[in-house]
């Protein structure tokens, strides 16, 4: 993704968990802002950390001074273990921010079936751990138990769609978000994998990191 992208070998309950680290290129003596954990779509449906969207997602983050990690889930790649419905996903991302980010700012994305991770670790999370941003872009409520955005969380959450998603109907995901009275920006005549129209997301997670 740029110069200062870091290979990493974590461990997690099944083992060893694949993960890249993308840092940002910051003035001698700066800071990153934080670090932002982004989860990638379905394994079983080819998800990977080198996903096109989840890409898109670290670069928005990098851009705006946090260093990005993306992981490989159990079974993908060289990361140990093999697919567990988002369980044993859940505690691999949780046991990731133990690893890289036990203290400091912290933020959580996920694509689709990433997202639907990421809001399991955001509810186990949130009583223990402030979390600065959310950003979830395909949200898997058609297919999987998708957690609430806690209420206090709501100001500091982005939840995009696409209007034609043919995978996640977007009628589910404001089934879903209703009830929260929980804003989600629905891109018009996007799909599930925003083809042409990654730039817009991108500026879209920009314009909510510096918000």
């Amino acid at each position: 993704m740029n110069s200062q992208t870091l290979k990493l070998r974590l461990s997690g309950a099944a083992g060893a968990i694949e993960a890249v680290r993308d840092e940002p290129v910051l003035a001698p003596g700066q800071a990153a802002r934080g670090v932002a954990v982004i989860a990638h779509p379905h394994p079983l449906f080819g998800g990977t950390m080198d996903n096109k969207v989840v890409q898109t997602l670290a670069r928005a983050f990098v851009q705006c001074g946090w260093s990005a990690v993306r992981f490989n889930f159990r079974g993908v790649g060289a990361s140990a273990g093999v697919h567990d419905e988002g369980r044993g996903e859940t505690d691999d991302l949780l046991a990731l921010i133990e690893q890289l980010a036990p203290a400091g700012a912290l933020a959580l994305a996920g694509f689709s079936f990433g997202a639907f991770v990421a809001s399991r670790a955001i509810a186990a999370l949130w009583d223990v751990r402030a979390i600065e941003k959310i950003v979830l872009v395909g949200t898997a409520v058609a297919r999987f138990d998708v957690a609430d955005v806690p209420l206090q969380a709501h100001e500091r959450t982005l939840v995009i769609h696409g209007e034609q998603d043919d995978t996640v109907p977007l009628a589910a995901v404001l089934d879903w978000a209703r009830p929260q009275s929980l804003p989600v920006t629905v891109v018009p005549g996007g799909g599930h994998f925003f083809h042409g129209q990654l730039p817009l997301l991108k500026n879209l997670v920009v314009r909510h990191l510096r918000s």
